[in-house]
């Protein structure tokens, strides 16, 4: 990884590559983020630390005070209080409960071809007006009679960046909420999550932490979710709200908890604070080092990728068919919509680029 990072090499550039040597060995070229993550040798052992609980029959406590330390930790990175954020498995549980928020013909503003997770709740209600824009266009296109702007940080099919702050501003003037998903930013790109009314960000992805974990972050008031999910986790006292109605709601965003994977959190924790170790700036000039070598080398080949300035995620126009036959070489990428995506993290290095590029220029 030498040269990757600007700066000396006895200085921060030593400690990132140290703490990536120690805890990712892949037996393949991985340039596959984007779908999944690598899982860090500490994160691994977490999880077998935790199953180990199980076998051995010990109070599963410790799981818990995992599931609070990834709350803390996340919240540190969204740039909010812990307060408000909740903790979940998925995605389009989190949309879900915001889309259960709006009125009947409630209008929401949607990025075209934006991830599944982000818009399917919304159409599902049947009652809602979804109106679906290019993402260029969308904070341009918010309306007076416009309730909620939803679009992910950063586009999963292609790698573009929403412009956001544009949005937060358009959406504040006419008086719509707001719902960023950053599941393909958090880890990589800093986040202002309370620049916004409700986010959210799945964990497996640039947050390098294993599935079945996922965080929503709700305004300070907790907006105008209604904890339809609610069990007896999303109580202000859990244990004592294990049998009948739960009688007092977490004063703070847990009230939007569903019951957490213990296994999957107690890994997400280790995840959590290796990505805190480094800090999302290094990882981002890391990340964003490797895809212009990318960028740089498909246009030596006479290939242009879409276009996704900032972004670690490339996507190239018909090669998606190509997937296979990379894969069965080792080098594992994403067929999207006939592109080939590839996406580059802390663990890759520029040898991984050039095993691509070699392979495509074969």
């Amino acid at each position: 990884m030498d040269g990757e990072i600007a700066g000396p090499h006895s200085g921060p550039m030593e400690t990132f590559e140290n703490l990536v040597r120690a805890e990712f060995a892949p037996e393949t070229t991985h340039l596959n983020t984007a779908a999944s993550a690598l899982l860090p040798a500490r994160a691994a052992a977490a999880l077998q630390d935790a199953v180990r609980l199980r076998v051995e029959g010990r109070s599963l406590d410790p799981l818990y005070t995992d599931v609070e330390a990834a709350r803390a930790a996340y919240a540190r990175l969204a740039g909010v209080p812990v307060e408000r954020v909740a903790a979940g498995a998925t995605a389009a549980l989190h949309t879900s409960l915001v889309a259960a928020s709006l009125p009947p013909g409630a209008e929401v503003l949607t990025a075209e071809d934006d991830f599944t997770s982000v818009l399917n709740p919304f159409h599902t209600r049947g009652d809602l007006k979804v109106r679906a824009v290019p993402l260029e266009r969308l904070a341009d296109s918010v309306r007076p009679d416009t309730a909620l702007v939803a679009v992910s940080a950063v586009q999963s099919a292609d790698g573009r960046i929403a412009g956001l702050t544009a949005l937060a501003e358009a959406a504040r003037a006419h008086g719509a909420r707001t719902y960023v998903d950053f599941s393909q930013a958090a880890g990589w790109l800093p986040m202002e999550a309370g620049a916004f009314d409700y986010s959210v960000a799945i964990t497996y992805k640039w947050l390098l932490g294993p599935h079945g974990a996922a965080f929503l972050v709700v305004p300070e008031d907790l907006g105008d979710l209604p904890p339809v999910q609610a069990s007896w986790v999303a109580a202000e006292h859990p244990w004592a709200s294990c049998y009948g109605p739960v009688a007092e709601l977490a004063h703070s965003a847990r009230r939007f908890d569903s019951s957490p994977a213990l296994f999957s959190y107690a890994g997400l924790r280790a995840s959590l604070e290796l990505v805190e170790e480094i800090g999302t700036d290094a990882v981002r000039a890391h990340d964003l080092n490797l895809a212009e070598r990318f960028r740089a080398g498909l246009a030596d080949l006479g290939r242009t990728p879409l276009p996704a300035p900032g972004s670690p995620i490339v996507s190239v126009p018909g090669l998606g068919h190509l997937q296979p036959e990379l894969a069965a070489a080792g080098i594992q990428v994403s067929d999207r919509a006939g592109n080939l995506r590839a996406s580059f993290h802390l663990y890759n290095t520029a040898d991984d680029v050039d095993r691509l590029l070699d392979a495509l220029s074969g």
